[in-house]
């Protein structure tokens, strides 16, 4: 294969021929006819070093790294909330230092849709997992793709990588519900007049929010006078079948003043990434004969059945849970994927009652997603009568 000289570096991680890049037709002549012959292309990689933010950073929230380490080892969605400050954004960016680099398959992949968004650099491409945060005023072209060249969009520049949406209630109603189908199927569709084009959108979506507008719900002498409607009305944005999605659901609350003075004695980025590192290569052996499946979050049917199906004691606590609390088959099926890549996480190849416990204690509602009592209004009355006081003078 012959290709202009700036596209070598970028073509020759194709693997299935040789491949010779030229800086102009005279170049290929004389190739051809064996009177200059051209030096095979080398695969170029775009070198950006490691993350400089770890996870030892963050002070407590123990639970919520937790989480963020099963997420990155599964490729698992998860939901975050919690009020303002309290580290949802700065736990996120420390995800990129977790991650395992690019296979030179995946790389290749990801590069020819940044490619075609025009953010490839000339010489080579990344092997670093794509990392995208768009605004939640970012459009629905923006988010899923489109204009006139019908240009992938953030689901399919953060394929093989993360997508993280911050402020995930304040994005527009259908843009939300337009991250269905790439969710669940791994690709999306972009339809224009003058083009229809399908692009891979296998990405780890992380989502953060405030429990309510205000962001204090869970705080009765900071929260507003129509808590906790207000927080009910909140997160309604966000749909149930779209909140069924998320494998993750965590609490995130606020950080102590005292924790905040403690020494960095929690398990730095390059230690849990060798644990998550040691995940992925377990699910990549398991699901190494299997078409479209790579990790735990994209087994489905019969693989699931085979590979996720809990011991005894540990399907009898699925059932009990899933009854009690109301699973769909969705939510089913998504507890045992949880659960699977914690066995995996633990070097377990039985997945045990303690790691569907576990999976389930993130797939269960939350303390401030959407269970609060309805009569908490009076309860912050009590606690806060001079500000309830003057919140009800007000009123018309």
């Amino acid at each position: 294969m012959i290709c202009p000289k700036a596209s070598g570096a970028e073509a020759a991680w194709v693997e299935a021929a040789a491949v010779f890049a030229a800086p102009n037709l005279a170049a290929v002549l004389h190739h051809l006819t064996g009177q200059n012959l051209l030096e095979p292309a080398q695969p170029g990689e775009v070198t950006t070093g490691q993350s400089a933010k770890d996870l030892s950073d963050v002070k407590g929230q123990e639970r919520a790294k937790r989480a963020l380490e099963i997420a990155a080892a599964g490729r698992h969605h998860m939901l975050m909330v919690g009020p303002p400050g309290s580290g949802k954004s700065m736990l996120a960016a420390r995800l990129p230092g977790l991650l395992p680099p690019l296979s030179p398959a995946e790389a290749l992949e990801t590069s020819m849709i940044h490619s075609l968004a025009g953010l490839l650099d000339e010489g080579g491409i990344s092997r670093e997992r794509p990392f995208r945060e768009p605004h939640s005023t970012a459009s629905m072209a923006a988010i899923i793709g489109g204009g006139r060249s019908a240009k992938p969009g953030e689901v399919s520049l953060a394929h093989n990588g993360v997508l993280f949406m911050d402020e995930f209630p304040e994005f527009p109603r259908h843009v939300l519900e337009t991250l269905r189908q790439p969710i669940e199927t791994g690709e999306v569709m972009v339809a224009r007049a003058n083009a229809h084009v399908k692009y891979p959108s296998r990405f780890m979506l992380i989502a953060a929010a405030n429990p309510c507008r205000c962001g204090y719900l869970s705080d009765p002498a900071r929260a507003c006078a129509r808590a906790p409607e207000c927080g009910a009305d909140y997160l309604g944005r966000i749909s149930g079948p779209l909140l069924d999605r998320f494998d993750l659901r965590v609490d995130v609350p606020p950080v102590a003043y005292s924790d905040l003075e403690l020494p960095c004695d929690s398990e730095p980025s390059a230690e849990v990434a060798r644990r998550i590192a040691a995940a992925r290569d377990r699910q990549a052996t398991r699901y190494a004969e299997t078409l479209h499946c790579t990790v735990n979050a994209d087994a489905e049917g019969s693989v699931l059945q085979k590979f996720a199906t809990p011991s005894l004691d540990g399907q009898a606590l699925l059932l009990e849970i899933a009854e009690r609390f109301g699973l769909t088959a969705r939510g089913y099926h998504r507890v045992m994927r949880v659960a699977r890549t914690i066995a995996d996480l633990a070097g377990s190849e039985a997945v045990e009652r303690a790691h569907i416990a576990e999976a389930a204690s993130f797939r269960l509602p939350t303390g401030q997603i959407r269970s609060q009592p309805r009569n908490s209004r009076k309860a912050a009355a009590a606690a806060q009568p001079e500000k309830m006081a003057m919140a009800n003078d007000s009123r018309p």
